[in-house]
């Protein structure tokens, strides 16, 4: 059967179809998913894809649409496992793409868990200047403080990043 046959023979409920496309796509899913998660997670990330494209076939619109949805599944089942495994209290959706340049899911990890270390005063500070790009006398009238204090806790921030990404 042709790819797209499969496709639409899976959306339309054949269930040897689509157990033949979750055959076919496995290699695809694995290879998404090493670049969208951390090593430890990547199987399981495929895994968790291939139960939800099973129940989930049915509702995709069109048959060009599907290796998007795939990527889109892959995402999120990397992102869930990344904030469950790793414990990390996740920062909003748009501050996870800006880490997406880094060609590294752990290089991202990591970078995201040194955030996540700081003390509050310093990561606040971190975040409105970096993520949030506001001035410096935006920060210090954000949250109080002055315009030295301010720079003091980028600095100092900035700082503990490094050194949290240098162990």
């Amino acid at each position: 059967m042709h790819r797209n046959e499969l496709i639409e023979a899976a959306r339309k409920g054949n269930p040897k179809a689509t157990e033949q496309l979750l055959i076919d796509w496995e290699p695809t899913l694995k290879k998404m998913a090493f670049k969208q998660c951390t090593s430890n997670d990547v199987d399981d990330a495929v895994q968790e894809s291939l139960a939800i494209i099973w129940r989930r076939i049915g509702t995709l619109k069109t048959i060009e649409a599907f290796p998007g949805w795939l990527l889109i599944i892959i995402k999120r089942e990397c992102a869930k496992l990344m904030k469950s495994n790793h414990n990390l209290d996740e920062l909003p959706e748009d501050y996870h793409e800006l880490f997406s340049y880094y060609s590294s899911p752990d290089l991202r990890l990591d970078i995201i868990a040194a955030i996540h270390s700081l003390p509050e005063k310093y990561r606040s500070a971190i975040i409105l200047r970096d993520f949030e790009e506001l001035s410096i006398g935006e920060i210090a009238d954000k949250l109080l403080i002055t315009r030295m204090a301010a720079k003091s806790r980028i600095h100092r921030g900035r700082l503990m990043i490094q050194e949290y990404l240098e162990k």
